[in-house]
C-alpha cells in the first residue's frame, strides 16, 4: 500500500509551522506590550513622588497661614516656583477655591479626598501627554483649613513613550519578517529529512532490502535514520534466508520424491522384473519415504518453533530423558559397532517441554553414533555445574572441519554432503537443537576432540523447584 507522501509531507509542515508562529506571536505580543507598560508605570511613579512632593511643599508654606484668604494666599503663592504647573488650586476648608491659575476651572474631584485628609494622586495617558494631578490637605493647628490640588500635562515623556512604541513596532515588523524567512528554510531542512526517511520506508515497502539511508547530523532524526538502516539489515539477512530455507526444503523434498517417481515408474514399465529386484525396489521407496516423512517432520519442527508454538512446560529429568534416548537408540549404536557409555548425575531437572528435551538429546547421540567409526565410543554426560544442568555428547567420528564450526546450527547445513546423504542427513537436527536450547534459555557449542572426533556442550538453567 502507497503512503500518501503529499499529505504527509503538509500536515508535518503546517504543524512546525504553527508552532514556530504561535511562539513568534506570543514574543512580539509581550515585546509590544511589556516594556511600554512597563515604562509607563516607571514614568506614573515618577510622576506621583514628584507632584506629591511638589503639593507637600505648597501645603505646608500655607500651613503657616492663621487663616487663609485670597490675599494672603496670593502672596505666598508668589513666593513659590510653581510656574511650569499646568494649574495650582487652593481651596478653603469648604471647597471654594480662593486662588487657581485657571480662571473660572472646575473644582476637580480630588479636592473632596484631600479635604478629608487624604493624600490624592491620579495620572492617565493618552498617546498625546501623561495628564497627572496630586491633591494634599492644607492643615494648622491640627484641622485641616483648605486642600491644594496642582496638575501637570506632560507631552514630552508621552513623545518619548510613543516613539518607543514605534521603534518596538517597526522591530516587530522586522522580526515577524525575519521569522517567516526561518520558517520558511527550517522547514525546508527538517521536512526534507523526514521525507528522506518516509522514501525510505517506502523504499524498503517496496521490496529494496538492499536500501541504506544516509542522514548527516547527530540528532534524533539521524538516530531513527540509522535505526531504519539497521532494520532494513535485517529485514534483508531474514529475506536472504527465507529463500535459501525455500529453496533448500525444496531441494531436500525433491530429492526423495524423485527417486520415489523413478522407482515406481521403473516397477511399472518393467513387466518381467523378479520378485526379488522389485522387493528392493519397494524397499528402497519405503526408505525414501521414512526420509521424506523425517525431513518434512522437521520442518514442521521448525515452523512451529519460529510461529512461537511451544507446549507445556515441565520439569523434565534429563538423566532420564537420555536414559530413554539410549533404548532408542541401542539397535543403531550396535548395528554400526559403536559403543554408547554414560555417566549421569541426579538431581539434574530442567524447565522445558518434555518432548523438545527428547529431540535435543536424540539428535545429538544419533548423529554421534552415525558419523562415529567403527569400534567408535559415545560418552553422554550429565552433570550439575553451579546453577546449571550440563549435558555432553562425545564421540569418536570424523569430527568437523574448523572452517565448518561456524555454520552447523544453520538450516540445511552438511558438512559432508555426500556421507550426510548416505546417513540420511537433512541438516536440520542440529538447527532444531540450537532453537530449542535458546528457546529455554541454555546455550550449545560445539569443539574437536584430540585426535579426531567432536564434543557437543548443551548448558541449562536447572529447576530447583
Amino acid at each position: 500500500m502507497e503512503l500518501p507522501k503529499r499529505k504527509f509531507k503538509t500536515s508535518v509542515q503546517l504543524q512546525f509551522a504553527s508552532y514556530f508562529a504561535v511562539l513568534t506571536i506570543v514574543l512580539l505580543a509581550l515585546l509590544n506590550t511589556y516594556p511600554l507598560r512597563a515604562s509607563r508605570d516607571v514614568v506614573f511613579s515618577e510622576k506621583e513622588n514628584a507632584l506629591m512632593n511638589r503639593a507637600s511643599v505648597v501645603s505646608s508654606s500655607l500651613s503657616l497661614l492663621d487663616q487663609m484668604t485670597a490675599d494672603n494666599t496670593r502672596q505666598v503663592m508668589g513666593l513659590l516656583d510653581v510656574n511650569d504647573l499646568n494649574r495650582v488650586l487652593v481651596t478653603d476648608n469648604t471647597g471654594a477655591a480662593i486662588y487657581d491659575t485657571v480662571e473660572n476651572g472646575e473644582i476637580p474631584k480630588e479636592i473632596s479626598g484631600a479635604l478629608e485628609g487624604k493624600a490624592v494622586f491620579t495620572s492617565k495617558f493618552d498617546m498625546d501627554a501623561f495628564a497627572s494631578g496630586a491633591a494634599v490637605p492644607v492643615r494648622s493647628g491640627g484641622k485641616t483649613i483648605g486642600a491644594v490640588y496642582i496638575s501637570e500635562y506632560d507631552t514630552e515623556q508621552a513623545s518619548i513613550i510613543v516613539g518607543i512604541q514605534h521603534r518596538l513596532s517597526t522591530i516587530s515588523i522586522s522580526i515577524a519578517l525575519l521569522a517567516l524567512v526561518i520558517i520558511f528554510f527550517a522547514l525546508r531542512m527538517m521536512t526534507r529529512r523526514i521525507t528522506q526517511l518516509a522514501d525510505g520506508v517506502r523504499t524498503v515497502q517496496s521490496g529494496d532490502y538492499s536500501f541504506r539511508l544516509k542522514l548527516s547530523g547527530n540528532d534524533e532524526l539521524t538516530e531513527l535514520g540509522s535505526e531504519l538502516n539497521y532494520l532494513t539489515e535485517r529485514l534483508e539477512t531474514t529475506e536472504a534466508q527465507r529463500r535459501r530455507f525455500v529453496s533448500d526444503a525444496s531441494h531436500e523434498l525433491k530429492t526423495p520424491l524423485a527417486s520415489i517417481r523413478l522407482l515406481s515408474d521403473s516397477i511399472v514399465q518393467d513387466t518381467e522384473m523378479d520378485s526379488a529386484t522389485m522387493r528392493e525396489f519397494v524397499t528402497d521407496i519405503g526408505t525414501e519415504a521414512e526420509r521424506l516423512q523425517r525431513t518434512t517432520e522437521k520442518l514442521l519442527n521448525l515452523s512451529r518453533r519460529d510461529d512461537g508454538i511451544q507446549g507445556d512446560l515441565q520439569r523434565v529429568d534429563l538423566k532420564a530423558a537420555v536414559e530413554g534416548t539410549h533404548r532408542l537408540l541401542a539397535p543403531l549404536a550396535e548395528a554400526s559397532r559403536v559403543t554408547i557409555r554414560s555417566e549421569l548425575n541426579e538431581n539434574c531437572f530442567v524447565r522445558a517441554t518434555e518432548d523438545d528435551i527428547y529431540h535435543i538429546v536424540f539428535n545429538l547421540v544419533e548423529n554421534a553414533i552415525k558419523y562415529n567409526l567403527a569400534t567408535g565410543t559415545v560418552d553422554v554426560k550429565v552433570f550439575r555445574e553451579g546453577e546449571r544442568c550440563v549435558l555432553t555428547v562425545e564421540d569418536t567420528g570424523i569430527g568437523i572441519p574448523e572452517a565448518d564450526m561456524p555454520n552447523i546450527f544453520t538450516r540445511f547445513y552438511r558438512v559432508d554432503k555426500a556421507r550426510s546423504r548416505e546417513h540420511g542427513g537433512s541438516g536440520l537436527g542440529l538447527s532444531i537443537v540450537h532453537d530449542a536450547v535458546e528457546l529455554y534459555g541454555g546455550t550449545v557449542k560445539v569443539e574437536s576432540v584430540e585426535p579426531h572426533g567432536s564434543k557437543f556442550t548443551v548448558s541449562f538453567p536447572a529447576d530447583d523447584a
